[in-house]
């Protein structure tokens, strides 16, 4: 059975490797919403995967107290509000004997978001309480837990990585690593990785879950595509390329992949610099191609000649007998697909046959009686 499945292997290969186009109008490609990128030697970082969360920077935190006894007479921010340097917030009324009794109002020591209120209007205060928290979040702490072999790659103040939080879902945030955690943890083997991020808008607060990719090392001159593009299950990957000569027909490649990081994917083999990949819409385009126009009519628009359904070019005999008796379908050249399909058929019942007179020329069991 060994060369039966090595014929039927070599049969389906050759026939995936003419598999045509796949050809839309444009409105199918609007409404797959095709996007594609041009493959160049870039860089390519080699990444690993770590899980964190997001802290403030205990420099950046202040609080807001009273220095003398007595209620809160009025409150000018709440939990949540952003808030200047030196703006008021608190005026409290002292219990020293006055009419009216003297007040005092309590500014802001720092520029940021009032991330706690810990008074209500009217209730009493002591100098030693807190009333309000403080955050300046222009910056932020982004704490990655990683593995303890993974560290000794790191070096502060040089490796990188790039921090996504969940919450925001949006584009990835490049930080740099600005020191390790005072201790690990043993039962879990890692260890906090600090990095410092700017965080524009303070939408980041702390608390908010992250996900790191950092970076250990980098590779030039590698040829790289998105990870979105790569199709296909993992012993036979493919992407598609957009045809050189064709409007709006992309090309099933099979590739050969190297490394994988959070964004792109290393190939080994199968592109080309220049070469337009398919992003977005690419797993889409594996069940798309039939509403658009046919590969012969695409082929005989785009270079002004005619082809056959198998986007062979026409030969000079198949254009006479068509123009000539009218019976060109009848004696057509066969189309190349089907010439590889018949050979692969023909070499598979070759082989069974050769497997079923084996099977027939067996010797008999010495010890089954001969017929007479």
């Amino acid at each position: 059975m060994k060369p039966f499945l090595i014929t039927l292997l070599s049969a389906c290969t050759v026939l995936a490797a003419d598999t045509p186009p796949v050809i839309l109008d444009e409105a199918g490609v609007k409404n797959l919403g095709i996007e594609t990128v041009e493959t160049s030697e870039t860089t390519f970082e080699e990444t690993a995967f770590a899980l964190g969360r997001i802290e403030e920077i205990p420099s950046n935190h202040a609080v807001l107290s009273s220095r003398i006894a007595g209620r809160i007479l009025e409150m000018k921010v709440f939990e949540g509000d952003v808030v200047t340097a030196g703006q008021p917030l608190v005026k409290v009324e002292s219990r020293q004997p006055g009419d009216p009794p003297p007040s005092v109002e309590l500014k802001s020591p720092i520029a940021g978001l009032v991330s706690s209120a810990h008074v209500r209007l009217g209730e009493p205060v002591e100098p030693e309480k807190e009333l309000l928290d403080i955050s300046d979040l222009t910056e932020v702490l982004a704490v990655a837990r990683v593995p303890e072999h993974i560290a000794g790659k790191l070096k502060p103040g040089a490796t990188q990585a790039h921090i996504r939080v969940a919450a925001l879902g949006s584009d990835p945030l490049d930080g740099t690593l600005l020191r390790f955690g005072t201790s690990a943890d043993r039962e879990s083997g890692t260890i906090d990785a600090i990095f410092r991020v700017p965080n524009p808008g303070l939408r980041m607060r702390p608390g908010m879950r992250t996900e790191f990719s950092v970076v250990l090392s980098k590779r030039e001159n590698v040829i790289s595509v998105p990870r979105e593009a790569l199709q296909g299950d993992p012993a036979s990957r493919v992407v598609y390329v957009k045809d050189f000569d064709l409007p709006n027909a992309f090309r099933k490649v099979p590739v050969r992949i190297g490394q994988m990081n959070d964004r792109f994917v290393e190939i080994l083999g199968g592109l080309f610099p220049g070469d337009e990949v398919v992003t977005t819409g690419s797993y889409a385009l594996g069940f798309a191609g039939g509403s658009g126009p046919s590969l012969k009519e695409a082929l005989d628009a785009a270079h002004g000649h005619e082809h056959n359904a198998d986007g062979s070019e026409k030969t000079a005999d198949q254009k006479k007998t068509e123009a000539g008796g009218g019976h060109g379908d009848d004696h057509a050249a066969p189309s190349p697909i089907m010439t590889r399909f018949f050979m692969a058929t023909t070499a598979i019942l070759f082989v069974l046959l050769v497997i079923v007179s084996m099977a027939k020329r067996r010797p008999l069991n010495p010890e089954t009686p001969e017929a007479t």
